[in-house]
């Protein structure tokens, strides 16, 4: 069944997502801040800021009029930059209807309240909002999904009939969706990976390979279950899509954002020179500092996080971070 879709953020994952629901033919009207990228995608079915490579669906929709956008659709798709979550929905959320299914695709924990999107969310959303909102997560590189390349992800929420529309409505022969109860795990296991990446990069900056990336994916997964279950989640949720699946992918992958911000530490370069040049988010960066914090208020040990957030806040070399992880006294494999 065909319904009216607004996706709130028109940044390489948001567009890639607007993608996917216009070819499932529904009505896809996709917000960009930036009036000439709704131009650029309305006119020549291409964002050329975010996604420039990736002819778009004829069908898809775009406008910077973010009330028009939000104002007659049955299901909003919230895909904006963690850290300005709550700022947009604030002001999307009068506009919206009452009946409207809410969706989060936005993977970070917000910096200054410590908070995940779906607790955003409830500060923003009605009660009966919330009963039926959902999280969009997964091992899912933006360009490739855009391109139909097969991929899998996960939604969760609370109400799995919720969780069963948001399946139905973004799944196709290219896009498969599964469904998990655990709202939490899934927030963070979108969120926390984006940290072990940069770590991951860093590794591969200073000239490591495989034996290092493979042991940075499994132990930076410990952290993000120990951390996970301590904050109520379901520790076999850090085994599927949204927890291992990403993990690998993000730490691998070139087209990774927080990767590349890694890599490029590694090589030398300062964490301002490389910001300086991106347009889009590494949400690690922001979020490797709330994850910090959690940590300590959850009595949680997690050194790669700590590495990491050291490197990016505290000026510590890569080599030194490393080195600082590798010489640890020995433990068993598992601990808590």
């Amino acid at each position: 069944m065909s319904r009216e879709v607004a996706v709130i953020g028109a940044g390489s994952w948001g567009t890639a997502l607007a993608s996917v629901l216009a070819r499932n033919g529904h009505a896809t009207t996709l917000w960009a801040r930036e009036e000439e990228v709704a131009r650029s995608i309305m006119e020549a079915h291409r964002n050329p800021v975010y996604l420039p490579e990736v002819e778009l669906p004829a069908a898809l929709r775009a406008s910077s009029d973010l009330a028009r956008v939000v104002r007659s659709a049955g299901v909003v798709v919230s895909v904006v930059p963690s850290q300005f979550v709550g700022a947009v929905m604030a002001e999307a959320v009068p506009h919206l209807a009452p009946e409207a299914l809410v969706v989060s695709a936005s993977k970070g924990i917000e910096i200054n309240s410590l908070r995940r999107m779906d607790q955003v969310m409830d500060d923003v959303l009605s009660a009966d909002q919330m009963a039926r909102f959902s999280v969009l997560s997964g091992p899912s590189f933006a360009a490739e999904v855009a391109r139909e390349a097969p991929t899998a992800v996960v939604v969760a929420s609370r109400d799995q009939e919720s969780a069963r529309s948001v399946q139905h409505l973004f799944q196709n022969r290219s896009f498969r969706v599964y469904t998990n109860p655990d709202v939490v795990g899934v927030e963070l296991g979108g969120a926390l990976k984006n940290v072990v990446a940069l770590g991951a990069g860093v590794a591969a900056g200073l000239g490591f390979g495989h034996n290092t990336r493979a042991a940075l994916i499994t132990r930076g997964l410990a952290e993000m279950t120990r951390l996970g279950v301590a904050m109520g989640a379901r520790r076999d949720t850090f085994s599927g899509l949204a927890g291992m699946g990403d993990l690998v992918l993000t730490c691998t992958g070139d087209l990774s954002r927080n990767r590349t911000v890694g890599f490029r530490l590694g090589q030398g370069e300062s964490l301002e020179s490389i910001l300086g040049e991106m347009r889009a988010v590494a949400e690690g960066v922001k979020t490797a500092e709330a994850v910090v914090e959690l940590a300590r208020r959850h009595e949680v040990e997690m050194p790669i996080a700590s590495e990491v957030h050291a490197i990016l806040v505290q000026g510590r070399s890569p080599r030194e971070a490393l080195d600082n992880l590798m010489s640890r006294d020995p433990k068993p494999e598992q601990w808590s």
